[in-house]
């Protein structure tokens, strides 16, 4: 109860300093920076503001390797808050987490979405994609335009936090996936937590898949 009660506070306070504390929401720049996101115009984006939001993309990937697996074996399922994410970040995240139940389990077959989450090769993608953009942003980032952004610019400003966020949030879902793979070893669990990013991205390239052997036995369990 103490953990929910936590990440709805969270929840709502992260609203509450949006909306009432954040800096200034500059529309019409904001609308420029996601127009050249998209139509692939990065040379008029500094490369970090640009990393910095594709790096929120890879967190959301990152979280859904784990919760997709997560939210088979809970009453509410991941994907309405996978949805969420991909147009709030971790505003969208936040209600899943609080609503969870803490799940060390998986029963029935994983179906293809599942073998693609629970695979190695996406971890490897992960890493790769992220190791680029971090490389890309401290060699060819301006770090006083964003300092300038952070401090003046709602958009950039919150969507800095979320990154900070994702960063805060994974230990409360690791452990659980963890456990479900057999795999409770203390020292990786402190390099995923406190290595932000890289560790988080290594871990879906360490580790040990879902067992068939043990989906089905838990799934004759349940029958």
């Amino acid at each position: 109860m103490t953990r929910k009660l936590a990440l709805w506070l969270l929840w709502a306070g992260f609203i509450a300093y949006i909306v009432f504390l954040a800096p200034p929401l500059h529309l019409d720049e904001t609308l420029a920076l996601l127009k050249n996101i998209f139509t692939f115009n990065w040379a008029a984006i500094n490369p970090i503001i640009l990393s910095l939001f594709s790096l929120v993309g890879i967190w959301l990937l990152i979280y859904s390797g784990l919760l997709f697996i997560d939210g088979r074996m809970q009453r509410i399922s991941f994907w309405p808050f996978a949805i969420a994410s991909v147009g709030s970040g971790v505003l969208g995240l936040l209600p899943y987490l609080a609503l969870r139940e803490p799940n060390q389990q998986f029963s029935g077959q994983k179906d293809a979405f599942l073998n693609l989450l629970d695979s190695r090769l996406y971890g490897i993608i992960l890493t790769l994609s992220t190791v680029v953009l971090l490389t890309y942003s401290f060699a060819f980032g301006d770090w006083g335009d964003y300092v300038q952004q952070f401090q003046s610019d709602r958009f950039i400003n919150g969507m800095s936090l979320a990154f900070g966020l994702f960063y805060l949030l994974f230990p409360t879902v690791v452990g659980d996936d963890m456990a479900r793979r057999r795999f409770p070893n203390a020292q990786v669990f402190l390099a995923v937590v406190f290595v932000p990013l890289l560790g988080s991205v290594a871990y879906l390239c360490l580790r040990p898949p879902l067992m068939l052997s043990t989906i089905r036995g838990q799934s004759l369990v349940n029958q």
